[in-house]
């Protein structure tokens, strides 16, 4: 029985994880422009167990982060999800949406919509209270995404990233937070459809 769920929305196919995503994740996860605000680069073996502990998450809480394709287009551009954080900080425990695409795919809108599919997924299948997104200060890119899918910012839920040394430029993140109530308030359901299957 395959423990992940498939989302369809538009443009996108969020499904599981399978043996031809490793290559271009790997390509991906080297890529400095993509792992800009995300500290070093990843080995092959590094990403591949990234894999496997996504592929694990899935059949421990029923979500995920989701290989995402282009319909037509392209089979694998990246991920985009929700996951556990594993550090503790003032927000956990908590339900984190993220995404990592390669850089081919950014400007496109891809983001914003397979998140708002995660979004979905987890504020109407999981009934989850909140949902929060974290990034660098400095990553306008994925600011602006946060920003698109009506998640809030407050300066002082800010923090210093436990991960990461004091003085370390990629140490100062960004706490960005969502409700179920203001998901439902806005209806976003209703103007970007999504398919569960």
């Amino acid at each position: 029985m395959n423990a992940t769920p498939r989302l369809e929305t538009e443009r996108l196919i969020l499904r599981a994880w399978c043996g031809d995503d490793h290559e271009p994740f790997a390509a991906l996860n080297a890529d400095p422009q993509v792992m800009e605000h995300l500290g070093a680069i990843l080995t092959r073996e590094q990403s591949d167990a990234f894999v496997a502990r996504i592929e694990s998450g899935f059949a421990e809480q029923g979500f995920g982060l989701w290989a995402v394709e282009v319909r037509g287009s392209a089979p694998f551009v990246g991920y985009v999800g929700l996951s556990v954080p594993r550090f503790e900080a003032h927000f956990t425990p908590c339900v984190e949406v993220g995404w990592r695409l390669a850089s081919a795919a950014w400007g496109h809108g891809y983001a914003t919509e397979a998140a708002r599919a995660a979004l979905a997924f987890g504020f109407e299948q999981r009934e989850l209270p909140e949902i929060v997104s974290f990034t660098t200060e400095a990553n306008r890119r994925s600011r602006q995404v946060m920003e698109r899918l009506g998640m809030r910012h407050r300066m002082q839920d800010d923090f210093g990233h436990p991960a990461l040394p004091v003085g370390h430029p990629l140490r100062p993140h960004v706490l960005y937070r969502l409700t179920r109530v203001e998901w439902i308030a806005r209806r976003e359901l209703a103007r970007n459809p999504v398919r569960f299957a």
